[in-house]
């Protein structure tokens, strides 16, 4: 499962990271600083740049990453790098052109944002109100959470990392809907995130007498993370799934919880379900089978997916839990962990 050191791409071992002042981007600097063998050479942002990055977040102060300086984020900048791979925090509709540069440099994109993570330019269209940048890449992305997508992303050049909802929703739903165990049909996920997978940003909704000791539902009818959950679900089932999916704002900095609403097959209880997910998972050092309710404060600042599976006697349905870190296996550790099987490395570098 895991890569070893010996088949380690040297060509890796740089890296840059643009949009490194977001949340996202912070995340990953402080994964990539402790990384026992990534060197983070270059930090890209328009807003900071000419600045330490210890002075923009002093969190680094003393460390080696705080020393270096931002650089204006432009295109022809993240080609000339000197960093074999790239990481892309940044919005949706932004990414792409930063992506092509690089990969006409021939590096490795790691894209954090929802740029190359649906197949079809239209359903982009239709659920980001915008024509996609760069519609002949998205046939050449690969969707990655590594745990599902492993070997495709040991190969490709342009890593189009899963968002935080849809990780918390996948990785317990995909075994099961390729084990046929659970039915396709009248799926329903009802979320939760903290505040920060908003992203860093000046806004009403999120400042802290608006989200303190309050829950509000929001992205409804179709939050954009719907598209890419029932495109991998549906690949995953052979068939269309479609599910009814509610986000909510949680008043909590970080994590996400997911409860999942399914009817299993004839005659399939949650023990068969937890036994599928056992074996599936047996080997993964992030995933985690729970027997009791899993809480986001046990997976705060780590790559772990948590998943718990209950019976509900009176419905005959399956009520899944899982939680994850919306900042780390839900962005910047999912993206280090793909970053690690794509260089070739043990996959719980700097993320253990």
């Amino acid at each position: 499962m895991n890569s070893t050191t010996s088949q380690a791409d040297p060509a890796l071992r740089k890296v840059a990271i643009v949009g490194a002042s977001g949340y996202s981007g912070e995340e990953l600097c402080a994964l990539l600083d402790r990384h026992p063998t990534a060197e983070v050479t270059t930090v890209f942002s328009r807003q900071h740049a000419g600045k330490a990055l210890g002075e923009v977040m002093p969190r680094f102060s003393g460390l080696k990453i705080s020393r270096l300086v931002f650089t204006e984020a432009d295109p022809s900048n993240i080609a000339a790098c000197d960093s074999g791979a790239v990481f892309l925090a940044l919005p949706h509709g932004v990414a792409a052109e930063y992506a092509m540069a690089a990969l006409k440099a021939r590096k490795v994109v790691l894209d954090l944002s929802a740029d190359f993570r649906l197949r079809d330019a239209e359903v982009y269209a239709d659920y980001y109100g915008g024509e996609h940048p760069a519609p002949d890449l998205l046939r050449q992305a690969i969707y990655a959470i590594p745990e599902l997508s492993r070997e495709a992303i040991r190969q490709s050049p342009l890593i189009a990392c899963a968002g935080c909802y849809p990780t918390s929703i996948q990785l317990p739903l995909i075994p099961l809907m390729k084990s046929g165990l659970l039915d396709p049909s009248g799926i329903v996920v009802s979320s939760a995130s903290g505040v920060s997978g908003a992203g860093r940003k000046a806004a009403v909704d999120y400042l802290y007498a608006e989200c303190n000791e309050s829950m509000r539902a929001y992205g409804l009818p179709r939050h954009r993370h719907l598209s890419e959950v029932e495109q991998q679900l549906s690949i995953a089932a052979g068939s269309k799934v479609v599910l009814t999916f509610i986000p909510h704002l949680a008043p909590m900095n970080r994590g996400i919880h997911s409860t999942i609403i399914a009817t299993p097959a004839k005659g399939k209880s949650a023990a068969d379900l937890r036994k599928v997910l056992e074996e599936a998972y047996a080997d993964e050092p992030f995933v985690r089978i729970r027997e009791t309710p899993p809480d986001t404060k046990h997976v705060t600042g780590t790559n772990f997916c948590d998943i718990a599976l209950y019976d509900e006697p009176r419905t005959g349905r399956i009520v899944i839990l899982s939680v994850l870190d919306n900042l780390v296996k839900g962005a910047a550790g999912q993206a280090v962990q793909c970053y690690n099987v794509r260089a070739g490395l043990p996959e719980t570098e700097g993320l253990i």
